[in-house]
């Protein structure tokens, strides 16, 4: 069957940006101990409602209301979690923010970088253009160097308890051209995300232009953009982008996205239900965040693998950016990276600390001169 065969109406839109891994090792730093469960019944139940931010039916919420589901076993009945699907309770993402704030909502299941405009520190609580691009240094950060501690510490301003981070997985573009390095994005029409990423890509001559989720598949079609950005191959395969793309772009081997390699996810809940529930039991909602967090990945690159294997089948070629590219990526992106961080005195600290990482032999992603004359 040929690509032009394939060239269907595409099934409804899945859900923004999903699963990466949170290891047990990192998760075992924060939470301590091995795996608890609450065997003890209340006379009665703490009832939290959850919003997130998957739509019902997709394979993120499916997993998210099975883990929410799951709560009431493992705390022996004494905390019960209510799911609710994207726009359920809260019809959008400042409804949302603003419902878990004022109580109507016991906690959130949201992309972190939603709220950029909120808590500009939260660009730098998810991945960003050539910063750390392993789920490993994003554990590492949180639950060894201090940034979960940090992050609830700014989230507490807005009347709000961080729980952790939830790994997703990296984004990637498919495109109606080949891509071989960065030179071909020149005069390229990209749908990308706004704010650092976008920055980003208009120093290699592309025109970016920002399109909600439902609008990339016909935006391809029509040819009206050249290329899109979007989540990973499990996703971006379910929404059709195989019948109006020939060509995938990924980073250097080992590294799916250059760009933002390491989307997050989190749970954010109301900090006073979160200090009206017991130790015990918010010892249990951190160690099985933890282990939802690692499903989640799990889940999500077992399907990025069947994913690319029918990617290949319906004849769609992967293409590979350099080393070299992925340097010429990092030193446009790091002014980029001061701006933002510029922007607050949270946002500098939680970028103080990634940079200390980065530039850390260990990691080496960044040197003295690499940041001269940066402020």
């Amino acid at each position: 069957m040929s690509k032009d065969d394939l060239r269907t109406d595409v099934r409804e839109e899945s859900p923004r940006r999903q699963f990466l891994k949170t290891s047990v090792a990192a998760a075992g730093a924060a939470v301590a101990g091995s795996s608890l469960m609450i065997t003890t019944n209340a006379s009665a139940a703490t009832t939290w409602k959850l919003q997130s931010v998957w739509d019902a039916g997709t394979v993120g919420y499916t997993l998210f209301e099975e883990w929410c589901n799951d709560m009431a076993e493992k705390s022996g009945g004494e905390l019960v979690f209510k799911p609710f699907p994207a726009k359920s309770v809260a019809a959008d993402n400042n409804a949302l923010f603003d419902a878990v704030r004022n109580g109507v909502l016991q906690g959130m299941n949201p992309f972190t970088l939603y709220w950029s405009g909120k808590i500009p520190a939260s660009v730098f609580l998810s991945s960003y253009p050539a910063g750390p691009d392993q789920p490993h240094q994003w554990d590492t950060m949180f639950y060894a160097l201090g940034m979960l501690e940090k992050t609830r510490e700014i989230y507490k301003k807005f009347g709000l308890f961080y729980v952790g981070p939830i790994q997703h997985d990296a984004n990637i573009i498919h495109s109606k051209k080949p891509v071989n390095s960065l030179d071909d994005l020149k005069g390229m029409k990209i749908r990308l995300p706004g704010g650092m990423v976008a920055e980003v890509f208009q120093q290699f001559g592309v025109s970016t232009v920002s399109l909600p989720g439902s609008d990339i598949f016909p935006a391809l079609e029509k040819g009206t953009i050249d290329a899109a950005d979007y989540v990973g191959p499990a996703v971006n395969y379910e929404l059709g982008f195989s019948q109006v793309t020939d060509y995938i772009l990924f980073g250097p081997p080992g590294v799916m996205s250059i760009y933002q390699p390491v989307d997050l996810m989190d749970l954010t809940v109301n900090m006073r239900a979160w200090n009206n529930l017991d130790p015990k039991l918010q010892q249990l909602v951190e160690e099985q965040l933890a282990n939802y967090s690692q499903k989640h990945y799990l889940t999500i690159q077992k399907r990025n693998i069947e994913a690319m294997e029918k990617f290949r089948a319906d004849g769609d070629t992967v293409s590979r950016l350099s080393q070299e590219d992925l340097m010429r990526f990092r030193k446009a992106a790091i002014p980029v990276w001061y701006r933002w961080a510029n922007k607050d005195a949270d946002a500098r600290a939680i970028f103080d600390m990634q940079l200390k990482y980065m530039m850390n032999d260990t990691v080496g992603y960044i040197t003295e001169e690499d940041i001269k004359g940066m402020e």
